[in-house]
């Protein structure tokens, strides 16, 4: 039996997927430690995405 295969998603897809999934959670989560992990790994995410778009820029070239 073969498995059917998603269309593949780009990193940043991935990672915004995730982001807003936590963020969906995250709203429906009282305050305490379970929430601020989950908190963090949303900033984590966002700093992920930075760096990703940084990257992406025209102007990122590696030093000559």
């Amino acid at each position: 039996m073969q498995r059917k295969r998603s269309i593949p998603h780009s990193f940043d897809e991935r990672l915004a997927a995730e982001k807003k999934q936590l963020e969906e959670q995250a709203a429906l989560l009282p305050p305490g430690s379970v929430k601020d992990v989950v908190l963090r790994k949303i900033g984590q995410l966002n700093t992920a995405i930075h760096v990703s778009e940084l990257l992406k820029s025209p102007g990122s070239r590696s030093p000559e």
